[in-house]
């Protein structure tokens, strides 16, 4: 009898089976990055409802909530997983929370999440194809149909303390004598209920660095380019600019590097791209806060420069041995 032939790779059980990358995996994923820097941003939601009371609390609460419900409901009309258990509409809704005011209405608050996710990732594919930073999206629209509810000296006046960057515009350096340097760090400044607790966000920024989550080039660029900008100005007439610390320890500075400029679907992925991208949104940072209308200027920056990420991935590094 002739034995059966049998044919290479028949054989299911040493059949090399090709999948899509990535093919090295190292037990990361999207719930836990997600989880991570929620983690880091829990200082600073302490903060806020230490300075601002249950109020703030409710606005995150709120926020974070109607941002995952959003997302579910866009994700069901699409007929998609629903896969809200990832936690990165929870996460968009807090970061869109953060640079509330914290006596914010409860109908902004939910008009302004449902747009963080509507018009900011929904419209463009969803997670991880936003053009630009989500929450920003969602602060946006706020900011301009909606002014008055979003002004922070306005909605906080009841607050002994005001606002720098505000004091900064409308009155000029002469006002900036009655912030210390420690207070600014420790929060107490108005701002966006999250965004303006300066010495929690650098621990949550510290955080997410060492346990590798954000690599560290479009944060120290970002804050580079802020100190560096801000420090031509100062240079050219210190009565007139404000010095490179105030900016870097008022408004959303440090927020917007660690938290808003880092984020993964808008910002560049190669070493040098990031660098040049935070650089370029550090100085659009001074650029808006002394020729802009807005006060703070954090915001308007990061969107900016992300619309930039796509032309600077293209900034490589030459391949080995090419002159």
């Amino acid at each position: 009898m002739t034995p059966p032939i049998i044919k290479a790779m028949s054989d299911i059980a040493v059949r090399l089976t090709v999948s899509p990358p990535p093919y090295w995996r190292n037990g990361r994923t999207i719930q836990k990055m997600m989880l991570a820097h929620l983690l880091a941003l829990a200082p600073a939601a302490v903060m806020a409802v230490v300075m601002y009371g249950l109020q703030a609390a409710s606005v995150i609460a709120l926020a974070g909530t109607t941002a995952a419900l959003a997302d579910a409901v866009f994700l069901r009309l699409q007929h998609r997983d629903v896969d809200i258990d990832n936690f990165t509409a929870f996460y968009a809704g807090v970061l869109f929370a953060f640079l509330l005011p914290a006596t914010a209405p409860w109908w902004l608050v939910v008009i302004g999440a449902i747009v963080t996710i509507g018009l900011g990732r929904t419209v463009f594919g969803g997670f991880g194809c936003n053009p630009v930073c989500a929450p920003l999206v969602g602060w946006a629209v706020c900011r301009l149909s909606w002014p008055a509810e979003m002004d922070i000296d306005l909605n906080l006046i009841h607050f002994a303390i005001n606002s720098p960057v505000d004091q900064l515009m409308y009155f000029g350096v002469e006002r900036l004598g009655q912030f210390d340097t420690l207070d600014l760090l420790l929060g107490r400044q108005l701002g966006g209920l999250g965004s303006s607790q300066v010495l929690a966000l650098i621990a949550g920024g510290v955080f997410l660095l060492a346990t590798r989550w954000i690599r560290v080039f479009i944060p120290a660029a970002f804050l580079v380019g802020v100190a560096g900008t801000a420090a031509i100005f100062w240079y050219i007439d210190p009565t007139v600019y404000a010095s490179p610390v105030f900016h870097l320890v008022t408004g959303s500075t440090v927020f917007g590097a660690f938290f808003l400029a880092t984020d993964t679907a808008s910002s560049p992925v190669g070493k040098l791209p990031q660098i040049v991208f935070g650089l370029i949104a550090g100085a659009m940072v001074i650029l808006i806060r002394t020729y802009g209308v807005y006060p703070d200027g954090v915001p308007f920056a990061v969107m900016t420069a992300s619309l930039l990420s796509p032309l600077l991935e293209r900034l490589r590094p030459k391949f080995f041995g090419v002159k």
